[in-house]
C-alpha cells in the first residue's frame, strides 16, 4: 500500500507552514467597511433609530422606547395630521422631540374648553389624553398655520412642551416620521403609513 499525500490546512506538502493569508484579512476588512458605509448611508438618508427621551407621548410612546424613523416619507409628501414625527424644535433644546402633528399649513388651530379644534371642529387622536390648554401668552388662538409649517403636540397633553409653547415649526425641521416601535419587543407596533 502506498502512502497518502494528505496534509493539514496550515502546512504544505513538504511539512512547512502555509504562508499567512493577507487576502483573507483584506476580504474581512472590505466586508466590514462595506457594512459601515451601508449603515451610514441608511442612517443619513433612509431610516434612523431614535430613543424617546420625553414622557410627552405617553401612553402611545413611553420614555426609553426605541422607534424606527423613516427619513424618506417627507421627501415626497408633506406631514399629515396624526403623523408622529421626530424633529429639531426651533428652541435651544439639544435633543430631538417626538410629537404628533395635529395641524398642517393652512389649517386653523384653536384651544377651547380643554380641547383641540382644527378648522372649527374637534380633532382627537387615539392615545391623546389630558386637557389641551394654551402654554404661552405669546401665542394667540385661533392660530392659522403658515405655509411650510406644522403644529405638533404630545399625546400626554398636560405634560408636553410642544407647539403650544414654541409655536408652529418649519417642515424643514422634521427628521422623519415614526413608523415602528421595536423596543421593548413586547410592545412592538407598526404605526399607520
Amino acid at each position: 500500500m502506498g502512502t497518502s499525500d494528505t496534509y493539514s490546512e496550515d502546512t504544505t506538502k513538504d511539512g512547512a507552514e502555509a504562508p499567512f493569508s493577507w487576502r483573507a484579512i483584506l476580504e474581512i476588512v472590505q466586508a466590514l467597511a462595506l457594512a459601515v458605509v451601508i449603515s451610514v448611508v441608511l442612517n443619513v438618508f433612509v431610516v434612523q433609530v431614535t430613543e424617546v427621551r420625553q414622557r410627552s407621548m405617553e401612553t402611545t410612546l413611553l420614555q426609553s422606547d426605541r422607534v424606527l424613523v423613516s427619513k424618506v416619507d417627507y421627501r415626497f409628501n408633506q406631514p399629515q395630521p396624526g403623523d408622529i414625527v421626530v424633529f429639531n424644535p426651533t428652541t435651544d433644546v439639544q435633543i430631538p422631540y417626538v410629537k404628533r402633528v395635529v395641524a398642517v399649513a393652512g389649517e386653523v388651530v384653536d384651544l377651547r374648553g380643554g380641547r383641540l379644534y382644527v378648522n372649527g371642529r374637534p380633532r382627537d387622536f387615539v392615545g391623546a389624553r389630558g386637557a389641551t390648554a394654551a402654554q404661552s401668552p405669546e401665542i394667540t388662538y385661533p392660530l392659522r398655520i403658515p405655509p411650510g409649517y406644522f403644529f405638533a403636540m404630545g399625546d400626554n397633553r398636560e405634560f408636553s412642551s410642544d407647539s403650544r409653547s414654541f409655536g408652529p415649526q418649519p417642515d424643514s425641521r422634521i427628521i422623519g416620521k415614526v413608523i415602528l416601535r421595536f423596543w421593548p419587543f413586547d410592545r412592538l407596533i407598526f404605526f399607520e403609513w
